[in-house]
């Protein structure tokens, strides 16, 4: 039985390019990028190298990134960086229901330290309403923080709109980008973002290495103290073999980017022409047209969330859903919640499916007709 990979908004595979850049600065290069000799000095250009990659990829400058071990570091200095360097502006931050946890218990965390957070509502499509966010904003906002793209449902948020609303405001304006990166064209400066999140592994790269856009002359209070690295950003000895292949990973995806967004849109047509064929009964969650081209996540009524996913992966089909299956019981995703309400069944019928490079129309046509034959079993038509 063939295995079939449907989550790549979860994790990619390291692409074979990617492997084997990681191994080569592992035998070959070990220096710290931080000594003057001539082994610190091999490192330190390929750490530039891939900060400079980084950079062009976003329409950066390259002191405008600083690498992290993750998506996930990157948020937290994003925003709790921002918050603390510019506390004596406010203490006021605006965020929405549907970001990822990495931004939404950071968000909570800063509360517990006496900040104010607004959590802006989402419509069915999962998208904020401009109108929310500028009757949020007070004098006091010092952050704005609203994902690119939604890990759950793919929808793509008004970033540019949101840029443009808050140019003449004090508030940073910070967008974790971790699923829309390399699926979508990111300009910062044209944008006007002013923090942006990103993650290797989602992009076919070394787990464990992100970096996190800053644009110059922000100020930021670091998470951890030590050295001088990352210009007195983000201190530590720099991971130079994950840097190398996340750099790698950049130059691979922006070079295949349009090539794949032609890909997986045809591969979310394809899935859900075979299922309407198969009289599948399904709604999409979120927008098929203002989404990711990687992710779509479905509704199936009559069926149940955990068996489709245990079927599926007896079938040898990886999804995933968002709620998180934890001793039998299932916690409602917050992203479907603050689209339909917590009363809603498509929180306990909602799988994810997201594409990647590894992918082909046979597989597709292969797990649809899984998909098809198991919802068909479980709902006894």
């Amino acid at each position: 039985m063939e295995r079939i990979y449907l989550d790549h908004a979860a994790t990619t595979p390291m692409h074979p390019e990617v492997i084997e850049t990681v191994m080569k600065q592992m035998s070959d290069t070990f220096g710290n990028p931080s000594s003057i000799h001539s082994f610190g000095r091999a490192s330190r250009q390929i750490v530039d190298a891939a900060r400079t990659s980084a950079a062009a990829s976003i329409g950066a400058d390259f002191n405008e990134i600083i690498f992290t071990s993750g998506g996930t570091e990157a948020d937290n200095l994003a925003i709790v960086g921002t918050a603390r360097a510019m506390k004596h502006r406010g203490r006021h931050v605006i965020t929405s229901a549907v970001e990822h946890h990495a931004v939404l218990h950071t968000c909570e965390y800063l509360e517990k330290e006496g900040y104010d957070v607004t959590y802006l509502p989402v419509d069915e499509e999962g998208r904020i309403r401009l109108s929310d966010l500028a009757s949020a904003l007070r004098e006091d906002t010092i952050l704005v923080s609203i994902m690119y793209g939604n890990n759950e449902i793919g929808t793509i948020q008004p970033i540019a709109e949101i840029g443009e609303l808050l140019k003449e405001h004090q508030a940073v304006f910070h967008t974790d980008a971790v699923q829309a990166y390399g699926m979508v064209s990111i300009d910062v400066k044209t944008e006007h973002i002013d923090l942006l999140s990103v993650s290797s592994h989602k992009i076919n790269g070394p787990k464990g290495m992100g970096f996190l856009y800053a644009k110059e002359g922000l100020t930021l209070t670091p998470a951890l103290l030590g050295g001088e690295q990352e210009r007195k950003r983000r201190a530590g000895t720099e991971n130079v073999p994950a840097i190398a292949g996340f750099g790698k990973a950049i130059e691979l995806s922006m070079v295949s980017m349009e090539e794949k967004r032609e890909r997986y849109l045809a591969f979310k047509e394809q899935l859900t022409r075979l299922l309407k064929e198969k009289q599948v009964e399904f709604s999409v969650n979120g927008s098929f047209e203002r989404s990711l081209p990687h992710v779509i996540n479905l509704s199936f009524p009559g069926t149940d969330v955990e068996s489709l996913l245990v079927n599926l992966d007896l079938a040898g089909i990886a999804a995933s859903s968002g709620s998180a299956c934890t001793a039998g019981s299932i916690e409602p995703s917050h992203v479907l919640v603050a689209m339909f309400g917590k009363d809603s069944e498509r929180l306990r019928n909602s799988i994810r499916f997201s594409f990647g490079i590894t992918n082909t129309k046979e597989q597709i046509d292969e797990a649809g007709e899984a998909l098809a034959n198991i919802i068909a079993r479980l709902t006894n038509k």
